[in-house]
């Protein structure tokens, strides 16, 4: 669906903040879901237009980091199994999510878990989302960097491609991010990118084909490593939840997409997230275990860069990678840029409409000093597996805790009387916020002792 170019696209939204204005998504695959107010909707979206909404918003360029993620699980058992275990609080955690947002009557992420949890919880739901779009634009920049072989090993074949100093990897990045990335990330509006999702789509699924075509024919010249046939120890499973967060995060983004369907209710939407996950299981099971099983523990964090550089089916689908990030990259920057701009118009306490002249200013400044830092953190972060760490205990933070939190309010806060399904569901929410606190404890302690150590 297309970006929301005019003021009048955001009336519906329920707030005049401007940082509750965005529809807040995940990368790569970002998308902007058109919220309708239900006097003004028109049809409103179909089951089947909300499923591929939502895979849409959930397939990224984390997908190329899953072969490594089932490499540091101990194998293809112990990644398959851990997917499947998270499914279950995944789809729980969508449900939730559609049920609170019916609640409260709110149609953001960040407006249900304001409105049903607090202030307080709601300021820490924006601050996570700013820092969570943060680290995913850095990634975006590795993964240009990581690509940038691509461009010169379709002109030249030799070994010595890499000693170009055009070919190294900062320069790359620096090149790309200043010339492409910059001029797109400065406008005000974003409607120019609403191309961005259908592609980023077909790169992804072009990804996995080519990574099981691959492993059904590989290449000469391709020695895979060492295949585990179990894992090595129960904590070594832990290693790859961050990625498979990462990978499966579309919870921001799907509040609007329930609040836009046509059937707005609990069942259809419960078939709409089902269908959605089982369909990204089956894109990122596919590209993890063909992508581990052809390269074993050698497999690189990008799986991209582990086959030959002058393969051409690969340079192809190095070539929508690098596509579909520089065009996600402005949609992402502009969700973030929107939630640290309401956030610091709460913190002066100024309305939006005091500020419009001096919106531009601000804008620029703020794009400015994203786009360094972000560039800056790439160039010597050395690959995409340790933005992926960080950010995806974050990411477990949207999928179990928020959501957690959200459904025990809910039900804390009804009056009628509490039967069996009552208590289960706060037990359940308990569960949840467990889980999620404990996911986002343990990989983000053993993201940062790793960047330590190492």
């Amino acid at each position: 669906m297309a970006i929301n170019t005019d003021v009048e696209d955001w009336a519906g939204v329920g707030s005049n903040d401007s940082g509750e204005r965005a529809w807040l998504l995940q990368s790569p695959s970002v998308d902007s879901v058109q919220h309708l107010d239900t006097n003004q909707r028109s049809g409103g979206v179909s089951c089947i237009g909300a499923v591929f909404i939502v895979v849409n918003a959930a397939l990224g360029a984390g997908l190329l980091n899953f072969p490594a993620a089932f490499n540091m699980a101990g194998g293809v058992t112990a990644g398959v199994m851990l997917q499947m275990f998270m499914l279950i609080f995944i789809i729980s955690g969508l449900v939730t999510l559609g049920y609170c947002s019916q609640v409260s009557n709110e149609s953001t992420y960040q407006e249900v878990v304001r409105a049903t949890c607090g202030k307080v919880t709601g300021v820490l739901c924006e601050v996570a989302i700013a820092i969570y779009t943060f680290g995913t634009c850095i990634a975006f920049f590795i993964v240009i960097g990581d690509q940038s072989k691509f461009h010169i090993s379709v002109i030249n074949s030799d070994s010595t491609v890499s000693e170009y100093w055009y070919t190294d990897r900062k320069f790359t990045i620096v090149v790309t991010a200043v010339l492409v990335i910059l001029p797109l990330s400065i406008p005000k509006e974003i409607g120019f990118q609403k191309y961005a999702s259908a592609l980023s789509v077909m790169g992804t699924w072009y990804v996995t084909i080519v990574v099981i075509i691959k492993y059904i024919w590989p290449d000469k010249e391709v020695m895979p490593g060492f295949i585990s046939p179990s894992s090595a120890s129960w904590t070594a499973v832990f290693n790859a939840m961050p990625t498979i967060c990462f990978g499966f995060q579309c919870h921001v983004s799907c509040v609007p997409v329930f609040n836009s369907m046509s059937r707005k209710g609990i069942k259809p939407w419960g078939v709409v997230v089902t269908l959605s996950m089982i369909i990204c299981l089956f894109v990122y099971t596919g590209t993890g275990v063909c992508g581990y099983l052809t390269f074993g523990s050698s497999v690189s964090q990008d799986v991209l860069m582990s086959y030959p550089p002058n393969d051409i089916a690969v340079a192809i689908a190095r070539a929508f990678i690098v596509i579909c990030v520089v065009t996600s990259y402005p949609i992402l920057h502009f969700c973030g840029r929107a939630v640290v701009e309401g956030l610091w118009l709460r913190f002066q306490g100024e309305q939006v409409e005091v500020c419009v002249r001096r919106e531009q200013r601000r804008r620029i400044l703020q794009t400015l000093v994203w786009f360094v830092v972000t560039l800056v953190l790439a160039l010597f972060t050395p690959d995409i597996g340790r933005v992926i760490s960080l950010i995806g205990g974050l990411a477990a933070c949207f999928i179990f805790v928020f959501p957690g939190l959200c459904l025990m309010q809910a039900k804390l806060s009804e009056t009628d009387s509490r039967s069996a399904s009552w208590h289960g569901l706060v037990v359940f929410s308990v569960v949840m916020v467990t889980i999620g606190a404990f996911i986002f404890g343990l990989t983000t302690t053993n993201s940062i002792y790793q960047d330590i150590t190492s």
